[in-house]
């Protein structure tokens, strides 16, 4: 933000134009009212993870409780008791917000109650506010989830404060218990915004007719997120202004299909991680990022050391939280994001996770630099590289493709996109399998389901 950040998100709520928080449960309004969290004054000073089973009762839990108690522990619904379980250790809950009295949480907590009711008779509780550490578990795709800490100000770091246009009408795919939906989530909350979330009961039909219905301005979500949308025969009943990727390489293919999907909106894909923060946003409609920002980018310093993005800036995590092995950040304040990225001329490229990398042959292969290639044919929506044992080179490259047109599954076309593969790519990268399926999994964080995740 441009100003100070205010001490709690409930004071930003009260100094600015308020909320609209939309599911199809119900809704959070105004400065949201105190007295959802059953007993919450005696949460003070306490580390209390916040385990609701609705958005709507964790967006409840956080503003009733940031401020009041010393940690929120923020942890996606999908996590497993397992999961629950560590972080519970590692943060040292002492008890647990939650919509969901028969939810396990691996180890026993005490609950309490996040309810459908308000009552703004408790007040006193807020009286002399915490600044409240926002614990957000990282993805987890090498290990169990890490917890790493937050402050609102970090949090709050890469969002502009309102002008004098009208309030977008935002609506997103993710979760605000991630990042990503988190930060969406923020944004509403200083900009004054109606922001409409999906549970996990709706269907992607049901809520594009509500956003349809509130006539949705701003939408944001992962480019698996958007390639499933464009598969969808109710894409043409959204007319977004604005449209935000994250999470995932934005390639060509995708940048593309949106623009031609809907040529009125703006869009942008920005850079963001959970211990990175916010990194940055590319607004010229081009894959990667230019070159010149590794000069400088606003607040946040960016460099690539053995060939992966570092960042330094204001909105990053200051620790893990319950890991005493391990360093978030380097001597010089830089947070390894662990993503590749490739300089050529004035543009960098990103490549793939580090950790997302396949051996074959004994050569280092990162998918996405194959699903780029693939998923520029125009008859692909979307696909899934990986690789499969075999007795004699170790591994070969597999390929999963979901076409626009399931007629146009042949083995002409398969042997055409093979062809551009064989121009365009090393021979050890080129599939030695490729399949044509239906669909490919998407996982609860809108991310593609890979075997190493």
């Amino acid at each position: 933000m441009n100003a100070a950040p205010p001490e709690t998100l409930r004071a930003l709520l009260r100094s600015g134009p308020g909320l609209r928080f939309e599911t199809a449960a119900g809704s959070l309004l105004g400065d949201a009212p105190r007295g959802h969290v059953r007993g919450a004054a005696a949460l003070a000073g306490r580390s209390v993870l916040i385990g609701a089973r609705s958005q709507l009762a964790a967006a409840r839990a956080l503003v009733e409780l940031d401020g009041l108690a010393a940690r929120l522990v923020i942890c996606p619904p999908d996590f497993t008791a397992e999961r629950l379980a560590s972080a519970i250790e590692q943060a040292n809950v002492e008890v647990v917000a939650s919509d969901d009295p028969q939810k396990d949480f691996g180890v026993p907590r005490p609950v309490a109650e996040i309810a459908d009711c308000s009552a703004r008779q408790d007040e006193s509780a807020c009286s002399a506010p915490l600044h409240s550490q926002w614990l957000l578990p990282t993805s987890g795709t090498t290990g169990a989830p890490k917890l790493v800490a937050h402050s609102l100000a970090s949090l709050l770091g890469a969002i502009k404060a309102p002008g004098d246009a009208r309030p977008p009408v935002w609506a997103t795919f993710y979760d605000i218990r991630r990042y990503g939906g988190l930060q969406i989530f923020l944004r509403a909350c200083v900009s004054g915004a109606v922001l409409l979330i999906a549970e996990a009961e709706e269907t992607l039909d049901e809520f594009i007719l509500r956003c349809r219905s509130a006539r949705v301005t701003h939408v944001s979500g992962t480019p698996s997120h958007w390639r499933k949308l464009l598969m969808h025969p109710g894409r043409k009943l959204l007319e977004p202004e604005y449209i935000r990727l994250s999470g995932e390489i934005a390639d060509r293919a995708i940048l593309s299909a949106l623009r031609e999907a809907y040529p009125g909106a703006r869009i942008v894909h920005a850079y963001a991680s959970t211990e990175a923060g916010v990194g940055f946003e590319v607004t010229d409609e081009m894959e990667g990022f230019p070159a010149s920002f590794l000069d400088g980018c606003g607040e946040v310093e960016l460099r690539l050391r053995d060939g992966s993005l570092h960042l330094r800036s204001p909105r990053t995590a200051a620790r893990y939280v319950g890991r005493d092995d391990l360093k978030l950040l380097s001597e010089d304040g830089f947070v390894d994001t662990d993503d590749m990225v490739e300089r050529i001329g004035d543009r960098c490229f990103f490549k793939g996770r580090r950790a997302g990398v396949i051996n074959i042959g004994g050569l280092k292969v990162h998918p996405e630099e194959i699903e780029r290639v693939i998923n520029a044919d125009e008859r692909v929506r979307m696909s899934r590289v990986g690789a499969r044992r075999n007795p004699i080179s170790g591994n070969i490259v597999v390929a999963d493709v979901v076409l626009k047109d399931a007629a146009d599954g042949d083995e002409e076309t398969k042997r055409e996109i093979l062809e551009s593969c064989r121009a365009q790519l090393p021979r050890h990268m080129v599939p030695a399998v490729m399949r044509f399926v239906p669909h490919i999994e998407v996982l609860a964080s809108g991310k593609l389901a890979r075997n190493h995740a």
